[in-house]
């Protein structure tokens, strides 16, 4: 720690602000090409927009007409994505079933002509999938696409596949900034950009910050200040004197109590949207909604209309949902690129790097837009602008072919896994998924103390020595970062049965008071109580009500 202090009183090339998937991809590509780097995130990293998507890397089918440069980008980013981490990425392949409904798209145009020109659009995303090593589109008669999915409604014309990669963008964050502190850059999370520090000429020169726990203030000096805010980035910018314009659209997700079908539906909404409904780890998520937000993003909630309007669409193709409990509904803001006269889901999804020197902010840049997918290649595009500004001669960008941690080898077998660290088999899966071939360095946390190789979270596989590991390892100092690190309470139970024992891990490992302790306790109950709410009508009371009274007296002394 000492010399991360001294280091951090140095002046950086580069400080950036924000910890989603842009900003901890500049920080690691500057950090690998020799730059000074400052990371900060007022929360956590992705705990925004970054954490808050589909959770895929897809090649953007319904960009590929308006935006083919989109859909390409995404693509080829998706074949070096499953490069650098193997172990994240998952194959996700989507059913599109044709309805047989005069008030369907189909029925308007003409069955056999609307499959027709649907398996020409496909057709043309053909010539993508190579990029990224998905499946060509195949066309399904009714028949067999009931044999692959009973679940969906008969009476179709037929259906069309096509591949896509869902992974953890939780997980690909915080695996960048962890590479980027691997590579020298200074990482700090929980820290919030109070006011910017202004040089001659109205040169932005450095950052005030505040720790959001300790209330603690520091100072520090940059070359470039770059603002990778997202949804924040038109207030952050605002700060410095600057407009950033976007328009910022609300996306709404479900997540059910189990996996549905091992494919991805793809649906149509009572507007005419597309949606789906797609296996997603342990769980299946409905998405999306996309509707135009002018609220505060540090306040965003989930209506009960936005549910049903999901639920909806997708049990008029796949009525099996209905079955499933909603665990939970979640919401993030795309800061997609300003554009009026569009409907929401018609804006573009490229992105835009800004130099604000025109506008009296020289050494302050931002950038909005983009998708998930091309994360990687926006952060490439992002160092080059930074680099050009800095006028250093450095090394070319090697984020495409340097694995992230855990991506270098395969993991080991799971009953291999589980016998020499003696955890349970889902847990041995679980691990081998989130650390790939570090899981046995993750789980040999438990050799030097054997009770965390007990499993946590039952629902998602979490061993203890997978915390310790995350409070060392990965910046995790709070019940909430754990549940972005590991998914610790993001399972059926939601919470009910790992967060006294978790925080009893966290509060040994670094060392918290029994008030401290409980603090955390309520802190994380609250978060899941945020995505409960709008989806206590749907199976979900009765849970909500037995986690409330188990948690109740949690951590609390008995008489």
């Amino acid at each position: 720690m000492a010399g991360e202090n001294q280091r951090a009183r140095e002046r950086f090339d580069l400080i950036v602000i924000g910890g989603g998937v842009n900003g901890t991809g500049i920080a690691r590509d500057a950090a690998m090409r020799g730059l000074a780097v400052l990371l900060v995130e007022k929360r956590d990293f992705a705990a925004g927009s970054s954490g808050a998507n589909s959770g895929m890397i897809h090649g953007g089918l319904r960009y590929l007409n308006a935006d083919p440069e989109v859909t390409r980008l995404a693509c080829i980013d998706s074949g070096y994505i499953q490069r650098i981490a193997p172990h994240l990425l998952f194959r996700i392949p989507f059913i599109y079933p044709v309805p047989r409904r005069a008030d369907s798209a189909a029925g308007r145009l003409g069955e056999r002509a609307y499959f027709y020109a649907a398996e020409c659009y496909f057709e043309a995303y053909d010539r993508y999938q190579p990029l990224k090593n998905g499946k060509r589109h195949t066309r399904l008669s009714p028949d067999e696409t009931l044999a692959l999915e009973p679940g969906i409604v008969p009476g179709i014309h037929g259906a069309i596949t096509m591949d896509e990669y869902g992974i953890d963008p939780f997980r690909l964050c915080a695996l960048n900034a962890r590479s980027a502190a691997e590579h020298g850059a200074v990482v700090k999370n929980h820290v919030e950009v109070t006011r910017f520090l202004r040089g001659d000429g109205g040169a932005v020169v450095g950052v005030s910050l505040r720790h959001t726990r300790s209330g603690a203030r520091e100072d520090y000096f940059g070359s470039v200040i770059f603002n990778t805010g997202g949804p924040w980035a038109p207030r952050i910018a605002a700060m410095a004197g600057v407009q950033v314009r976007i328009r910022a659209g609300k996306g709404v997700h479900l997540t059910l109590d189990r996996r549905l079908s091992n494919y991805g539906v793809l649906s149509t909404a009572v507007d005419g949207r597309q949606i789906f409904v797609m296996p997603h780890e342990n769980s299946s998520i409905i998405g999306t909604t996309d509707d135009d937000f002018y609220g505060d993003p540090d306040d965003l909630r989930v209506t009960e209309d936005e549910v049903a309007y999901l639920l909806e669409g997708v049990a008029n193709v796949f009525p099996r949902v209905r079955e499933a409990r909603i665990l939970r509904a979640w919401a993030g803001i795309r800061p997609t690129l300003y554009g009026y006269g569009k409907m929401e889901d018609a804006l573009s999804r490229e992105h835009q790097i800004i130099d604000h020197t025109s506008e009296g902010a020289p050494g302050f840049m931002t950038m909005v837009g983009g998708k998930l997918a091309s994360y990687r290649a926006m952060s490439e595009e992002a160092t080059d602008a930074v680099v050009r500004r800095l006028k250093r001669s450095v090394g070319l960008c090697r984020t495409h072919e340097v694995p992230l941690a855990g991506g270098a080898a395969a993991a080991p077998p799971v009953l291999e896994l589980a016998r020499d660290f003696d955890v349970p088999a889902h847990a041995a899966v679980r691990a081998a998924y989130r650390y790939g071939s570090d899981a046995p360095k993750v789980l040999a946390i438990a050799a030097e103390e054997p009770a965390l190789a007990a499993t946590v979270c039952g629902c998602e596989g979490v061993t203890g020595a997978e915390l310790v590991h995350c409070v060392r390892n990965e910046f995790a100092e709070h019940l909430t970062d754990l549940r972005r690190r590991c998914r610790l309470a993001m399972g059926e139970c939601q919470g009910l049965r790992c967060i006294a024992p978790a925080a009893a891990i966290l509060a040994q490992e670094r060392r918290l008071s029994a008030d401290e302790t409980r603090g955390e306790i309520v802190e994380l109950a609250a978060e899941r109580w945020k995505g409960q709410r709008p989806v206590a009508e749907h199976g979900g009371l009765a849970q909500l009500e037995l986690t409330v009274q188990t948690l109740a007296n949690a951590g609390r002394p008995r008489a």
